[in-house]
């Protein structure tokens, strides 16, 4: 390998094998720090919903390499990782960790909280390389709900825990008392608020995060001491400087078979307009992206930090190369992205924005695809559920709890010559959903259903991905929330392609039963009518409780809407719908109805077999 070694790092031009094996080499390396980060994890956000996502990062911020983990948190890390690096600046030494979650500091949602680790040269203690950074969705940080996705936040302070840079680990030694302050000391002081209800949880994910670093730098430093740390940092340049170039090809094409202006909108379902206009130079391949005329900041909790737009923004890029490469900084240097102030995009410190991270980044991916006529809308939305207990008491001490999320699939949008996809996670979420085995072992409710919701794909020449229902009963009284979208506004079909269905939520409530003694009427036309004591023959001190009459009714349906909290009883069952993809093409005769899902999805598979960015990687390194 000498030899090699002496050739890449002698001139600027990349040697194409030396591109690939470095490429590879790279996301192999956070594919191993996502393995690592599974298996030593303990919740099912991590371990079993793959709710995370690993990357390798240059000594100047900018993204390298990733595996395919979870969009949204690739493309904005690098602003967590810069943020640190200037914050920290003359003061990073060997053996610190640095943990992070505000939007402030490039954060997401507060849930997502990123653990940042430096990478040395092995020679020089004070010469930093590379960093390795790992970032998680964890299930509960604290806040006014269990769960910390409180579909009703309007300020960031009722969504947990917001840490602007903390050293989780100085120079070797993890400071627990220091996460316990900020996990669950001081979420808690704001009014109506909780820190963790489930600290143990938290702080053995956030050890496994940094366990899962530390594997990353072990296999940087066994690269380097391959190759050669000129070798390994020369074709870390190259692979971005692929990526923009790529990049660059890629719009200088649309420009001339489509335009050098692209305009599209689209809505949230409260009406707000998210608005993009692209202007392309055809001659350098470089592009503006302005989002100018988007609404403006929310009440609520949809606002998204401008770090999520980046993602957004990089992902859509990406996914519409035809070149394999890695996802990678490379991506957005030919871009420029205007943001308005005081927009949904761009919110204030002080701003809820739970949704805007799960929800918001979905619709301005819809709408930076439907610019380049790339597809129909996806489900546009993560239906995000949460439920839980513990927190504040009604006299505010604070109970030991627990907390539970999940995101739920949705068809995907046709595009020219495919279909889309049925029940699968689109765009920039990448998880999957948890085992129904484990979910029922921890947790306190039962799966009735879950399974397609046939028809919901939008109609067309070629048709959209069906959503999917969900049907869970809880077995203990709790509070169950869902923030989604896509309740109000199809997912959009192109073409002549009909529209996706629209999601729906209902809440099937258990009426008053006799044999609940503690259930309470409804309202005073509920209340049960006095027994018979004649009839009975009996005395009231000798009545029974099945002696008491119950009106006979079936339970009530009750459509919730897109974001709502309830207090759900024992038996007591949420039914969620998710929206389907919308089609493309004005529909052929015939092909109006339900289209089989291996058919559908034109990919010769049945419809139960894996899919997605995952399934894709594991089933071509199986081939190789």
């Amino acid at each position: 390998m000498a030899a090699t070694q002496g050739d890449a790092s002698r001139g600027s031009q990349a040697d194409p094998i030396l591109l690939t094996l470095f490429a590879n080499r790279f996301m192999s390396v956070a594919e191993a720090m996502g393995r690592t980060l599974q298996q030593t994890a303990i919740s099912t956000n991590i371990k079993e919903r793959l709710d995370f996502s690993c990357a390798l990062f240059a000594p100047d911020g900018d993204l390298v390499a990733n595996a395919p983990f979870i969009p949204i948190h690739l493309g904005s890390m690098s602003f967590a990782v810069r943020y640190q690096m200037k914050l920290h600046k003359g003061n990073i030494k060997p053996g610190d960790v640095f943990m992070t979650n505000s939007p402030l500091a490039g954060g997401s949602h507060l849930p997502d909280i990123t653990i940042i680790t430096p990478v040395f040269d092995p020679d020089d203690d004070n010469k930093i390389i590379f960093f390795t950074a790992s970032r998680g969705h964890h299930a509960d940080i604290g806040g006014i709900l269990p769960g910390s996705m409180p579909p009703t936040s309007t300020t960031i302070f009722e969504e947990g825990a917001s840490i602007v840079s903390f050293k989780l680990v100085k120079e070797g030694e993890f400071d627990r008392d220091g996460l316990y302050e900020r996990m669950v000391t001081r979420p808690a002081q704001y009014e109506g608020s909780s820190g963790c209800r489930c600290f143990r949880d938290v702080e053995s994910d956030l050890r496994a995060q940094i366990a899962a670093n530390h594997k990353g730098i072990q296999l940087i430093h066994n690269m380097i001491r391959e190759y050669g740390l000129p070798t390994v940092q020369e074709y870390m340049l190259h692979i971005r400087s692929n990526a923009e170039q790529s990049v660059r090809t890629f719009l200088k094409r649309i420009a001339a078979t489509h335009s050098t202006t692209l305009n599209s909108i689209d809505y949230l379902d409260d009406g707000s307009p998210i608005r993009l206009k692209v202007d392309i130079n055809k001659d350098t391949g470089a592009a503006t992206f302005d989002f100018s005329g988007t609404g403006a900041e929310v009440r609520g909790n949809l606002n998204a930090p401008i770090s999520v737009v980046h993602s957004a923004v990089i992902y859509c890029l990406r996914a519409m190369l035809d070149s394999d490469i890695p996802l990678n900084a490379g991506c957005l240097v030919p871009v420029k992205v205007i943001i308005p102030s005081n927009s949904l995009l761009a919110p204030s410190p002080t701003a809820a924005v739970c949704g805007g991270n799960v929800l918001t980044s979905q619709r301005i991916v819809d709408v930076v695809l439907k610019a380049f006529d790339a597809c129909a809308a996806s489900q546009g939305c993560t239906n995000n559920l949460t439920f839980g207990a513990g927190g504040k008491d009604a006299e505010g001490k604070v109970v030991a709890g627990w907390g539970y999320y999940e995101t739920i699939a949705g068809g995907s949008g046709a595009g020219e010559g495919w279909h889309g996809t049925s029940g699968v996670h689109t765009h920039i979420t990448n998880t999957r959903i948890g085992d129904v085995e484990i979910l029922e072992r921890r947790y306190p409710v039962l799966l009735h259903e879950f399974g397609l919701r046939p028809g919901s794909g939008g109609a067309g020449k070629y048709r959209g991905g069906d959503g999917v229902r969900r049907v869970l009963e809880v077995s203990m009284p709790m509070r169950v929330s869902i923030l989604s979208e896509r309740r109000t506004r199809a997912p959009y079909g192109l073409y002549g392609g009909h529209d996706g269905a629209m999601g729906r939520n209902t809440w099937i409530k258990c009426e008053p039963s006799h044999s609940d003694p503690s259930a309470q009427p409804t309202s005073s036309s509920d209340e049960p009518a006095a027994p018979d004591l004649q009839k009975l023959g009996k005395t009231p001190e000798e009545l029974e409780l099945d002696d008491i009459p119950v009106p006979d009714r079936a339970a009530r349906e009750i459509n919730i809407g897109g974001k709502a909290t309830l207090w759900m009883g024992k038996g007591d069952r949420l039914v969620i719908e998710t929206p389907g993809g919308g089609g493309w093409g004005t529909p052929e005769e015939g092909d109006e109805g339900f289209v089989d899902e291996s058919v559908q999805a034109g990919d010769g598979r049945a419809a139960w077999e894996a899919r997605g960015s995952l399934a894709e990687r594991a089933r071509a390194q199986a081939e190789f």
